[in-house]
């Protein structure tokens, strides 16, 4: 029922003949002949710990445990590709906290390289289904006019690269010579790595593709050959709104509008219906098919780059949760480690785990966990069980400091 209202309505207004959604819609009175009435979404009132449990559960950490990998990463939208494996890389981290130890590696590549259900596209894992939403706008790419006359003055070498695949793809970036006339500026890394640039700039307009890896070294080919060949690309604005959707829907609740980031975004636009969370200034986007339902929670070990904790801003206001990652500083300006794992109990973000895979002494050294809060036994329970889990998934020895 809405606030303020009886059963009746409004003095002077007739009762609402859809009392069902009145959870979801706020009526507003419009005096239009007396007869006219509009409907806006209703702002969701929500507290912080449904907030939380909305955002574990739309990321699969809740009890109920997803079973395969393909509809985990549809769900999920991306698993982020990092070469750091201090304790294992972190797109396998993410698999094995949500799938648990039925996971493989193996999977994951099988997925990428043999039944191509998924493909890497800019340093991200991405369902295959959602291919369309990122070659939407391929062709005008890239977006900045420097940018577009380094592509212009190095047509030829855009050539040369395409014929070559096509002759002899897949290949890695180091056999494809290098023929640009013009090189790649840069005051970074980057600088005169022609052949990687131009290679990254193709896959962006789709017309090359990451076909799988050696290693770390990823092996490119015509897109063709990689990506299907009924791919219906949407319009640039609903490939947009479709990817808003989808990331909120895996998210569960997000800003509007929030820091801008490189490559993902963590703002969702106007996707979902608007909510507030008690004790946390602004205004939320929460996905619907998210609100009420049970929850269970479990406890897991997340990735330095599980997308929980990825907005370090979300992260703060809706779980209380500082994190950083630590690799880049220098060891003693470390807090919680080279590589912490955040530790989820419940709806709760409650520690870190400093860890490291000696692979060589076959052992899973546990340097620190860090308590956020107090740990009761039961916690300490739950975090050891996971501990040995990790460890058994990795085939390492637990070895605890």
């Amino acid at each position: 029922m809405l606030a303020g209202m009886g059963s009746a309505g409004r003095a002077g207004r007739p009762a609402l003949p859809f009392p069902a959604i009145a959870d979801r819609e706020t009526v507003l009175w419009a005096s239009v002949g007396c007869a006219e009435y509009r409907c806006v979404p209703m702002v969701h009132q929500l507290t912080k710990p449904q907030a939380r449990r909305i955002a574990v559960r739309a990321q699969l950490l809740d009890a109920t445990r997803p079973t395969h990998l393909v509809s985990l990463v549809e769900r999920l939208t991306l698993l982020q590709l990092d070469p750091t494996a201090a304790i294992a890389p972190s797109a396998d981290l993410v698999a094995w906290s949500r799938l648990g130890s039925t996971y493989r590696p193996a999977d994951l590549k099988q997925a990428l390289e043999q039944d191509r259900t998924l493909f890497e596209f800019n340093a991200l894992v991405r369902p295959m289904r959602d291919l369309p939403l990122y070659l939407a706008g391929a062709a005008e790419w890239p977006p900045y006019e420097r940018q577009r006359e380094w592509l212009r003055d190095n047509d030829r070498f855009r050539c040369d690269i395409l014929d070559r695949l096509a002759s002899s793809g897949p290949l890695a970036s180091r056999d494809i010579p290098d023929t640009s006339v013009v090189p790649w500026p840069s005051t970074g890394w980057t600088n005169d790595r022609n052949v990687t640039q131009m290679l990254e700039g193709l896959m962006m307009r789709g017309e090359v593709a990451i076909a799988g890896r050696v290693g770390r070294e990823r092996l490119w080919d015509l897109a063709a050959r990689v990506y299907p060949s009924d791919v219906d690309v949407p319009t640039v604005e609903d490939a947009a709104r479709i990817r808003n959707e989808r990331r909120l829907a895996s998210l569960g609740i997000a800003r509007r509008k929030t820091t801008k980031v490189p490559v993902e975004p963590y703002e969702v636009g106007d996707a979902g219906e608007p909510a507030v969370i008690e004790g946390v200034n602004g205004e939320w986007r929460v996905d619907p098919d998210a609100l009420g339902g049970d929850f269970e929670g479990r406890t897991a070990l997340l990735s330095p780059f599980d997308r929980l904790i990825h907005d370090r801003r979300r992260a703060l206001e809706l779980f209380d949760f500082e994190y950083t990652i630590e690799m880049y500083k220098p060891a003693a300006s470390r807090r919680w480690g080279y590589y912490a794992l955040p530790i989820l109990h419940g709806e709760q973000l409650v520690g870190k785990l400093d860890a490291v895979a000696d692979r060589k002494a076959s052992v899973l050294r546990v340097n620190a966990i860090h308590e956020d809060v107090s740990f009761t036994r039961p916690v300490t329970t739950a975090v050891r069980a996971e501990l040995r889990s990790l460890a058994s998934w990795l085939g390492l020895t637990l070895e605890s400091s």
